[in-house]
């Protein structure tokens, strides 16, 4: 028998399924569908025995506040422990916006915490508190509450015995708030004697010294503070600039692009200190958790290596915590250009029958989902341009990734999705895969055009690596074909071993 879970498993689970449905359609959807379509998700995880929460909660209440900014659940257990869960999610995107959408610059005060004495946080912090306080539920359960509202109601139909607990969790901006509606929770009162806990997983800081000091002093049941030692984003905003001498061997170091970024992200706090509050619990301290095909020294790699190291999905391996599903995942479409109404092969994993297909903003109405899960046909609606094609369902969007591109008209996208080998010396012969390619292109490892390209089909290319000044240096490989040249992206690095 698999031994129970640790509360810390069950609560990064169900901090992770906030991420359910967190962006909008593509095409777009109302705030009402995609409610209903995060519920419908949600309620299928928390069914799902498989995972840390063992099909032992069910969801009470949820609210997206406008504009989908954030969203906030209310869970309970119902294997008898008399536990409760309200869990937080922050703006949904992505590293660089995490660290430039809160407003650091500006501390106010936060008299909702219940402190005596002044407590202050930051502004950016304090507005999205006030979202998720201020956010009601438009669809059942529990519709047309708030946050407290619905957790008063859960609380009063709860048994008395044993005494109530809540575990107030998020991660990343989701913890962030989570330390905010801890003791502004904790602070009020609440039927049966109950409880509070607060547990967070890879959040930046809220508050200066005074929140600190009113956070730590507040008599919770648990107090943890769980981050992976290598995730930048729980630096912001107490210690930013230690992530600039990462990452120790195997890598990736910080390029200088990258130090400067760091640099300038940091300086939005215009001398406000921050304080992490509660008691850190750290993971990963010996780097042994990273992504491996992440560690040259360029940008990409680092930004590559941080979303890996602050993923959901890392702090739940970290955590030994079964994975949450993964949404649907699109890895290349054929063919890649054509006229609306062409048939689309669209293949890539965690298809259910109920995904929805989108051709960048315009919805797919034809498509017919293979019982395999791996692949959908699809008929190209009305369009123009380049554009991403992704898959929508209950568990979320696909990501846009660079061969699921699908251009109007053609000719085909110009994209690398791999090279090899990823290494040699000057004159090495590297084949070059990907799609959009034609007799005639030119390929640059870095600045630097190859003087010998051998055209083998519209997916692949073989191309003699040119001379540069530094031959140990990891650079890019593009293909251009007329006017279009790849994106550039981890997946075309190449590293040059010498002479």
């Amino acid at each position: 028998m698999a031994p129970d879970p640790t509360i810390a498993q069950v609560t990064m689970t169900l901090a992770a399924l906030t991420a359910t449905g967190a962006t909008p359609r593509p095409s777009g959807e109302t705030l009402e569908v995609q409610t209903k379509r995060i519920i419908t998700g949600i309620n299928a995880q928390l069914n799902n025995r498989s995972l840390a929460t063992q099909g032992e909660w069910k969801l009470v209440w949820l609210a997206l506040s406008e504009a989908n900014a954030n969203m906030a659940y209310i869970a309970q257990s119902t294997n008898g422990s008399n536990e409760f869960a309200v869990a937080a999610r922050g703006t949904d995107a992505d590293l660089t916006d995490i660290l430039e959408d809160l407003d650091v610059g500006t501390v106010v005060p936060f008299p909702e915490s219940g402190s005596p004495k002044p407590v202050a946080v930051s502004k950016g912090a304090m507005d999205a508190f006030k979202r998720v306080v201020g956010a009601r539920s438009i669809v059942s359960p529990s519709p047309n509450l708030t946050l407290v509202e619905a957790l008063a109601a859960a609380l009063g139909s709860a048994s008395s015995s044993p005494q109530p607990t809540v575990y107030v969790t998020g991660h990343s901006l989701g913890g962030c708030i989570a330390t905010m509606l801890a003791p502004y929770l904790q602070a009020k009162t609440w039927p049966k004697q109950s409880r509070f806990a607060v547990i967070t997983y890879a959040a930046p800081t809220a508050g200066v010294q005074s929140f600190v000091d009113y956070f730590d002093s507040v008599p919770w049941v648990v107090d943890e503070r769980q981050n992976n030692a290598y995730d930048l984003v729980p630096h912001a905003w107490a210690d930013l600039l230690v992530t600039r001498d990462w990452y120790p061997g195997p890598g990736p170091q910080a390029t200088d692009e990258v130090r400067l970024l760091i640099g300038a992200i940091d300086e939005r706090t215009k001398g406000n200190v921050y304080v992490q509050p509660g008691t850190l619990v750290p993971m990963n301290t010996g780097y042994t958790k990273l992504a491996k095909n992440l560690v040259n020294k360029t940008t990409q790699d680092f930004l590559g290596q941080i979303a890996f190291q602050h993923a959901n999905s890392t702090y739940l391996d970290l955590l030994d915590a079964p994975p949450v599903p993964p949404g649907p995942v699109v890895t290349y479409v054929t063919p890649t250009f054509g006229a609306p109404g062409t048939t689309v092969t669209i293949h890539g994993t965690g298809f259910s029958a109920d995904s929805m297909v989108d051709f960048g903003h315009f919805a797919c109405i034809t498509r017919n989902v293979d019982p395999s899960g791996m692949s959908i046909t699809a008929k190209v609606p009305n369009g123009s341009g380049v554009v991403h094609v992704r898959v929508t369902n209950t568990l979320g969007t696909s990501p846009a990734v660079a061969m699921g591109q699908f251009a109007y008209g053609g000719p085909a996208p110009v994209v690398v999705s791999a090279v090899g080998p990823t290494s040699g010396k000057v004159g090495t012969p590297v084949t070059i895969s990907g799609s959009g390619f034609a007799k005639g292109a030119t390929v640059h490892f870095k600045e630097a055009a190859s003087s010998s390209v051998t055209f083998v089909s519209t997916g692949q290319l073989i191309a003699t690596a040119p001379d540069l000044l530094d031959v140990h240096q990891t650079v890019n490989i593009t293909v251009t074909v007329g006017k279009a040249t790849s994106p550039t992206s981890p997946a075309d690095e190449f590293t040059y071993t010498g002479r």
